[in-house]
């Protein structure tokens, strides 16, 4: 019996050890397993966020091409409203599930800063639906366009910790023809 109580301690030892192993590797799987599907729903909420914008970017392009036809808006291709008509139709229902995906999956902010860019866009398109010709109102609702773009970009690169991006407005120099 000596014998077994010399070695108990040791035995305590073995058995310390091996249990703290044990949770020290369930802790780590654990960690990693959060990490991981963390990195998941951000991959997730990345691919719904440019799904959405680029949802949303369809209808401003032709948006600007109906203005173009109208005379409120110097874009090289310009579209009567009857052949816009079928288009923007079909741009407004291909960015209804991708805003349901955003409601789903995007932080508040992004999904108000959404809501306000959109709104933007309605206000485009409801414009051109009326026939409106005035290239100053017109440009006065391609600011708020924009400004709710930028708005909904720098949202997206907050909620997922991206450095800060381009404003993406590209003044365009004149062209001088020699």
């Amino acid at each position: 019996m000596s014998a077994f109580i010399q070695q108990l301690p040791a035995l305590i030892g073995v058995v310390i050890g091996a249990l703290g192993s044990y949770l020290a590797i369930v802790r780590g799987d654990r960690a990693r397993f959060q990490r991981e599907r963390a990195a998941r729903w951000e991959e997730r909420r990345l691919s719904v966020y440019a799904d959405y914008a680029r949802s949303l970017k369809k209808s401003v392009t032709l948006t600007y091409r109906v203005a173009s036809y109208l005379g409120n808006d110097p874009h090289p291709h310009p579209l009567s409203p009857q052949e816009a008509a079928p288009l923007l139709a079909e741009a407004t229902l291909a960015r209804d599930p991708s805003g349901e995906a955003l409601i789903l999956l995007g932080s508040p902010q992004v999904v108000e800063r959404a809501r306000t860019w959109v709104v933007g866009v309605m206000e485009m398109e409801q414009f051109l639906r009326e026939g409106t010709r005035d290239p100053q109102a017109w440009q006065a609702l391609l600011e708020r366009q924009r400004a709710g773009r930028e708005g909904y970009y720098a949202a997206v690169r907050d909620d997922l910790a991206l450095p800060p991006g381009h404003s993406a407005r590209w003044p365009l120099q004149p062209v001088h023809h020699t």
